[in-house]
Protein backbone atom coordinates (compact mmCIF):
# COMPACT_ATOMS: atom_id res chain seq x y z
CA UNK A 1 0.00 0.00 0.00
CA UNK A 2 1.26 3.35 -1.15
CA UNK A 3 1.06 5.42 2.28
CA UNK A 4 1.37 8.78 0.53
CA UNK A 5 -2.40 7.96 -1.33
CA UNK A 6 -4.45 6.19 1.55
CA UNK A 7 -7.83 7.84 0.94
CA UNK A 8 -10.15 9.39 4.39
CA UNK A 9 -12.79 9.73 1.90
CA UNK A 10 -15.02 7.29 3.88
CA UNK A 11 -14.10 8.45 7.58
CA UNK A 12 -14.74 6.11 10.53
CA UNK A 13 -16.71 7.25 13.10
CA UNK A 14 -19.19 10.20 13.11
CA UNK A 15 -16.51 13.20 13.60
CA UNK A 16 -17.53 15.89 11.83
CA UNK A 17 -15.44 19.67 11.14
CA UNK A 18 -16.97 22.36 13.21
CA UNK A 19 -14.56 25.77 12.49
CA UNK A 20 -12.01 26.88 10.36
CA UNK A 21 -8.03 26.28 12.71
CA UNK A 22 -4.92 27.59 11.66
CA UNK A 23 -2.08 24.66 12.79
CA UNK A 24 1.39 25.32 12.48
CA UNK A 25 3.25 22.12 11.44
CA UNK A 26 6.95 21.40 11.19
CA UNK A 27 9.15 18.76 9.90
CA UNK A 28 12.56 18.38 11.47
CA UNK A 29 15.33 16.09 11.08
CA UNK A 30 14.55 12.68 12.90
CA UNK A 31 13.38 9.42 10.65
CA UNK A 32 9.23 9.39 10.27
CA UNK A 33 9.39 12.41 8.01
CA UNK A 34 5.86 9.72 7.02
CA UNK A 35 4.30 11.20 9.89
CA UNK A 36 4.65 15.39 8.84
CA UNK A 37 3.66 14.43 5.55
CA UNK A 38 0.46 12.25 6.76
CA UNK A 39 -0.17 15.07 8.87
CA UNK A 40 -0.74 17.67 6.16
CA UNK A 41 -2.67 15.32 4.19
CA UNK A 42 -5.16 14.71 6.48
CA UNK A 43 -5.30 18.31 7.78
CA UNK A 44 -5.53 19.39 3.97
CA UNK A 45 -8.28 16.81 3.78
CA UNK A 46 -10.32 18.29 6.66
CA UNK A 47 -10.92 21.11 4.43
CA UNK A 48 -11.05 23.62 6.87
CA UNK A 49 -7.64 23.76 8.66
CA UNK A 50 -4.95 26.41 7.01
CA UNK A 51 -1.86 24.84 7.59
CA UNK A 52 1.72 26.41 7.69
CA UNK A 53 4.60 24.68 7.30
CA UNK A 54 8.59 24.79 8.37
CA UNK A 55 10.72 22.52 7.05
CA UNK A 56 14.05 22.02 8.46
CA UNK A 57 17.04 21.55 5.92
CA UNK A 58 18.11 17.80 8.17
CA UNK A 59 14.35 17.00 6.97
CA UNK A 60 15.02 17.30 2.99
CA UNK A 61 17.57 14.30 3.74
CA UNK A 62 14.45 12.24 5.55
CA UNK A 63 12.17 13.17 2.56
CA UNK A 64 14.40 11.68 -0.26
CA UNK A 65 15.67 8.83 1.78
CA UNK A 66 12.72 7.43 3.37
CA UNK A 67 9.94 8.83 0.91
CA UNK A 68 11.34 9.66 -2.07
CA UNK A 69 9.66 12.92 -2.12
CA UNK A 70 11.20 16.48 -2.88
CA UNK A 71 10.74 19.55 -0.47
CA UNK A 72 8.92 20.92 -3.30
CA UNK A 73 6.62 17.79 -3.28
CA UNK A 74 6.22 18.31 0.82
CA UNK A 75 5.33 22.36 0.29
CA UNK A 76 2.15 22.08 -1.69
CA UNK A 77 0.66 19.91 0.83
CA UNK A 78 0.72 23.10 3.10
CA UNK A 79 -1.24 26.37 2.68
CA UNK A 80 1.71 28.54 3.65
CA UNK A 81 5.59 27.82 3.83
CA UNK A 82 8.66 29.30 5.10
CA UNK A 83 11.87 28.67 5.08
CA UNK A 84 13.08 27.36 8.67
CA UNK A 85 16.02 30.03 8.60
CA UNK A 86 13.32 33.08 8.67
CA UNK A 87 13.02 34.06 11.63
CA UNK A 88 10.97 36.92 10.65
CA UNK A 89 7.53 34.92 9.57
CA UNK A 90 4.67 35.18 10.74
CA UNK A 91 4.79 31.94 13.37
CA UNK A 92 7.52 33.86 15.31
CA UNK A 93 5.35 36.28 16.94
CA UNK A 94 2.72 35.66 19.53
CA UNK A 95 0.27 38.52 17.51
CA UNK A 96 -0.20 35.61 14.83
CA UNK A 97 -3.53 33.72 16.05
CA UNK A 98 -2.42 29.90 15.95
CA UNK A 99 -4.52 27.19 17.41
CA UNK A 100 -1.34 24.59 17.62
CA UNK A 101 1.74 23.21 16.10
CA UNK A 102 3.04 19.77 15.53
CA UNK A 103 6.43 18.88 15.23
CA UNK A 104 6.25 15.52 13.42
CA UNK A 105 8.96 13.97 13.70
CA UNK A 106 10.83 16.06 16.17
CA UNK A 107 14.63 15.25 16.28
CA UNK A 108 16.19 15.58 19.71
CA UNK A 109 17.97 18.56 18.77
CA UNK A 110 14.67 20.17 18.17
CA UNK A 111 13.51 19.07 21.44
CA UNK A 112 16.49 20.63 23.42
CA UNK A 113 16.16 23.73 21.96
CA UNK A 114 12.67 23.94 22.40
CA UNK A 115 13.41 23.05 25.90
CA UNK A 116 16.26 25.40 26.57
CA UNK A 117 14.06 28.35 24.50
CA UNK A 118 16.69 28.72 22.42
CA UNK A 119 14.67 29.65 19.18
CA UNK A 120 17.53 29.68 17.06
CA UNK A 121 15.46 28.92 13.72
CA UNK A 122 11.87 28.99 12.75
CA UNK A 123 10.68 25.75 14.41
CA UNK A 124 12.55 26.59 17.78
CA UNK A 125 10.92 29.87 17.46
CA UNK A 126 7.68 29.04 16.30
CA UNK A 127 7.59 26.55 19.08
CA UNK A 128 8.68 28.58 21.90
CA UNK A 129 5.66 31.32 20.77
CA UNK A 130 3.36 28.30 21.52
CA UNK A 131 4.58 27.54 24.68
CA UNK A 132 4.79 31.50 26.00
CA UNK A 133 1.66 32.06 24.39
CA UNK A 134 -0.10 28.85 26.33
CA UNK A 135 -1.32 27.19 22.89
CA UNK A 136 -0.99 23.81 21.63
CA UNK A 137 2.44 22.67 21.23
CA UNK A 138 2.56 19.14 20.24
CA UNK A 139 6.29 17.58 19.69
CA UNK A 140 6.40 13.66 18.14
CA UNK A 141 9.93 13.17 19.75
CA UNK A 142 11.50 10.35 17.89
CA UNK A 143 14.82 8.57 18.99
CA UNK A 144 15.38 4.98 20.61
CA UNK A 145 16.85 4.40 23.21
CA UNK A 146 16.50 7.38 25.59
CA UNK A 147 19.44 9.09 27.16
CA UNK A 148 19.06 10.73 30.54
CA UNK A 149 19.24 14.20 28.52
CA UNK A 150 16.81 13.69 26.42
CA UNK A 151 14.27 12.43 29.37
CA UNK A 152 14.77 15.68 30.93
CA UNK A 153 14.01 17.56 28.07
CA UNK A 154 11.03 15.96 27.43
CA UNK A 155 10.12 16.72 30.95
CA UNK A 156 11.15 20.15 30.61
CA UNK A 157 8.64 20.90 28.05
CA UNK A 158 5.55 19.22 29.75
CA UNK A 159 6.32 21.23 32.02
CA UNK A 160 6.22 24.23 30.38
CA UNK A 161 2.73 22.98 29.31
CA UNK A 162 3.89 21.06 25.76
CA UNK A 163 2.48 17.76 24.85
CA UNK A 164 5.05 14.83 24.20
CA UNK A 165 3.75 12.21 21.39
CA UNK A 166 6.29 9.78 20.79
CA UNK A 167 4.94 8.10 17.51
CA UNK A 168 4.88 4.50 18.88
CA UNK A 169 2.86 2.42 17.29
CA UNK A 170 -0.37 0.30 18.92
CA UNK A 171 -2.13 -2.82 18.23
CA UNK A 172 -4.86 -3.06 19.93
CA UNK A 173 -7.23 -1.81 16.70
CA UNK A 174 -5.29 -4.93 15.10
CA UNK A 175 -3.38 -3.13 11.87
CA UNK A 176 -3.48 -4.69 8.48
CA UNK A 177 -0.56 -2.54 7.11
CA UNK A 178 2.55 0.17 8.15
CA UNK A 179 -0.47 3.04 6.18
CA UNK A 180 -2.75 1.51 9.39
CA UNK A 181 -0.26 1.77 11.77
CA UNK A 182 0.46 5.65 11.07
CA UNK A 183 -3.07 6.93 10.48
CA UNK A 184 -3.54 5.88 13.84
CA UNK A 185 -0.84 7.65 15.22
CA UNK A 186 -1.80 10.74 13.34
CA UNK A 187 -5.06 10.32 14.31
CA UNK A 188 -4.24 10.73 18.24
CA UNK A 189 -2.02 13.88 17.04
CA UNK A 190 -5.48 15.41 15.02
CA UNK A 191 -7.48 14.55 18.44
CA UNK A 192 -5.04 16.87 20.74
CA UNK A 193 -5.37 19.38 18.33
CA UNK A 194 -9.09 19.40 18.91
CA UNK A 195 -10.11 18.51 15.32
CA UNK A 196 -12.20 15.65 13.63
CA UNK A 197 -10.58 12.66 12.61
CA UNK A 198 -11.63 10.07 10.45
CA UNK A 199 -8.34 7.92 9.60
CA UNK A 200 -8.39 5.42 12.90
CA UNK A 201 -12.00 3.63 14.54
CA UNK A 202 -12.11 4.77 18.06
CA UNK A 203 -11.76 2.09 20.84
CA UNK A 204 -15.45 0.31 21.83
CA UNK A 205 -13.92 -1.46 24.50
CA UNK A 206 -12.44 -5.04 24.74
CA UNK A 207 -14.69 -7.64 22.10
CA UNK A 208 -16.42 -10.18 23.59
CA UNK A 209 -14.23 -13.38 22.84
CA UNK A 210 -11.58 -11.02 24.54
CA UNK A 211 -13.51 -10.80 27.74
CA UNK A 212 -14.74 -14.38 28.04
CA UNK A 213 -10.52 -15.26 27.82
Amino acid sequence: MNLLTTSIASPVGTDQPKQTSRISVAISGASGAIYGVRLLQVLRDLGNVETHLTVSDASRLNLQQELAMSHAQVEVLADVVYPARDVGAATASGSFQCDGMVVAPCAMRTLVAVALSLSDNLITRAADVMLKERRRLILMVREAPLNLAHLRNMASVTEMGGVIVPPAPSFYHRPKSLADMVDHTVSRVVDLLGLPQGQAPRWQGLRPTARAN
